[in-house]
């Protein structure tokens, strides 16, 4: 609860208490046979007004003990040190105060002798007092159970987002170490296409660094890296890789955790592509389901125990998956019949 709100509630509490108080002097009083029903009203806010001055007195100089609330017994033997200030102040403002308005209306403010007032005022003052700061200390040790929960949040949060950010960061090495060994072997044979190739190297590593500086990007970000890296390898691969793009476009805007469809590819080139001397078919799909986006990346000839060990890839986007989104998203690799191998990433359509 934020502390204006509690001041704006221990505020009308305080309010509340006092109307309260004057009612119960009103009937008591109508009750007793009085018949000027201003006189019970003055008693209780006499008493109201220079509670409250007196209250305001003590929050202004003793707020600096409120980190004190951890340790109850310091933070009331703190607060205790202002009932003096109550007993000493309260009485004979309170009594001047009504003595002054009695004279101003013509009349004369009768009470019990001095000694047993300050004795009985004390008293009621006192038993107010412990009420008000058990009423306090429940509000403020509220606050900070609150704001250290903010603050738990905002540390887990960051901490979240330094894992994130670990993750990304961990593919960007392992795309380019394969990236540049892809041009390595076009220079062998093709100096022009090993060029051309460096040249959309280059465009996927700008994407891929751009995209590497937050913890979500939107699919539209990443098919534009994921499709230049795809071009790369399919320099490499001439002939022995096709590709299929079968997006929806009501996907295009959904997020997804940064750098994780190149991944997907790059696993199919590893274990399927990279493997087989036949022709592979590689097919990119991206639906919305419901209020998930489904995106799936499926060959028609990988083993589902080579491209389902848990390596690089499939560990590092699981956690990250389950940093953004807990249980809500996940990855899940499944063997395609006759042959192929589906990975299948579900990540909820919110912000």
């Amino acid at each position: 609860m934020p502390s204006n709100r509690i001041l704006t509630l221990a505020s009308v509490a305080w309010v509340l208490f006092w109307t309260l108080m004057v009612l119960v002097a009103l009937e008591d009083y109508r009750r007793d046979g009085g018949t000027a029903p201003w006189r019970p009203t003055l008693w209780e806010t006499s008493s109201a007004a220079v509670a409250t001055l007196l209250f305001l007195v003590q929050r202004r100089f003793s707020s600096r003990d409120d980190a004190l609330v951890a340790t109850p017994r310091r933070w009331f033997g703190r607060q205790l040190r202002w009932l003096p200030m109550y007993w000493f102040c309260f009485t004979p403002i309170v009594f001047a105060v009504r003595h002054a308005i009695y004279a101003l209306a013509g009349a004369s403010y009768d009470h019990e002798p001095w000694g047993q007032v300050f004795v009985y005022e004390a008293l009621k003052i006192s038993l107010y007092f412990g009420l008000f700061m058990t009423i306090g200390f429940g509000l403020l040790s509220y606050r900070e159970m609150m704001k250290e929960r903010v603050r738990a949040e905002q540390a887990g949060t960051l901490l979240r987002e330094a894992q994130l950010e670990r993750l990304t960061r961990q593919m960007q090495p392992h795309f380019l170490f394969n990236a540049l060994n892809t041009i390595s072997s076009l220079m062998h044979t093709d100096v022009a296409r090993a060029d051309a190739t460096l040249v959309r190297l280059a465009d996927v590593l700008r994407a891929t660094l751009a995209l590497g500086e937050r913890p979500q990007a939107s699919l539209r970000d990443e098919l534009r890296l994921a499709q230049g890296y795809a071009a790369v390898m399919a320099e490499r691969f001439e002939e022995r890789v096709t590709l299929a793009w079968d997006v929806d476009p009501a996907a295009l805007d959904a997020l997804l955790p940064a750098i994780s469809l190149q991944p997907l590819l790059e696993n199919v080139f590893k274990h399927t592509v990279g493997r087989r001397r036949e022709a592979t078919a590689i097919r990119v799909v991206a639906r919305i389901d419901g209020d998930a986006m489904v995106l799936r990346v499926e060959d028609d000839g990988g083993v589902l125990e080579d491209a389902g060990t848990p390596g690089i890839t499939v560990r590092n986007l699981r956690t990250r998956l389950a940093a953004l989104h807990g249980l809500d998203a996940g990855l899940e690799l499944t063997a395609l019949a006759p042959a192929g191998v589906r990975a299948e990433m579900r990540v909820p359509c919110r912000d």
